[in-house]
């Protein structure tokens, strides 16, 4: 099973970074597998440490991908690093061990501390919709055009039939990046 989630990683410095992931969830292990180059794939290796962040605001993976990334955080309790302040949950993570890979290095974590700070009250279609724009936008340089187009129309019957002003604001900015990507305005995005 992949986990949607947003992942929140320290540099030895203690600069934070946020960044959008897929956390693959293993029998007692979380598996986290960054595409290189990836800032939060070179903080997790020096510092061994992460945090999970289960979130519902969905602006938050939009954001990120984006250059929005300026989300309030708070310490994190049992590992040095930062969590999301405005998080459902949070998973604070020790990396056990990691696989060398020229695309996507696996990194192999174990849950050293949770907590839940507010109730999950379900999703409606529109974040799901942003959700999956979202990961479209990650690979807009990986992903054929015709691709992208169609699976963008179909995502926009959820949001039109259910957004809030939080996903109509989400998916604005990822519809700003994929026009951005199409005229080539843009660079393939930072690393994540």
């Amino acid at each position: 099973m992949i986990r949607e989630t947003i992942i929140t990683s320290c540099s030895p410095q203690g600069v934070a970074h946020i960044a959008p992931m897929g956390v693959h969830v293993l029998d007692d292990e979380l598996l986290i597998m960054p595409f290189r180059p990836s800032t939060t794939l070179d903080n997790v290796l020096a510092t061994r440490t992460a945090v999970i962040n289960y979130t519902d605001d969905v602006r938050v993976f939009a954001g990120c991908l984006t250059g929005r990334r300026d989300w309030p955080l708070l310490p994190a309790e049992s590992v040095p690093g930062q969590r999301l302040a405005e998080t459902l949950a949070h998973a604070e993570l020790e990396l056990l061990r990691w696989e060398e890979d020229e695309l996507r290095p696996k990194l192999y974590c174990r849950v050293v501390h949770e907590a839940n700070h507010a109730p999950f009250r379900g999703f409606n279609r529109a974040q799901f919709s942003v959700l999956e724009a979202a990961i479209l936008v990650s690979r807009l340089d990986r992903l054929p055009w015709d691709k992208i187009e169609s699976e963008l129309a179909y995502l926009r019957i959820g949001l039109d039939k259910t957004a809030g002003p939080n996903e109509l604001e989400a998916w604005g900015w990822l519809m700003d990046a994929v026009e951005a990507f199409k005229h080539g305005k843009t660079d393939k995005a930072a690393p994540i």
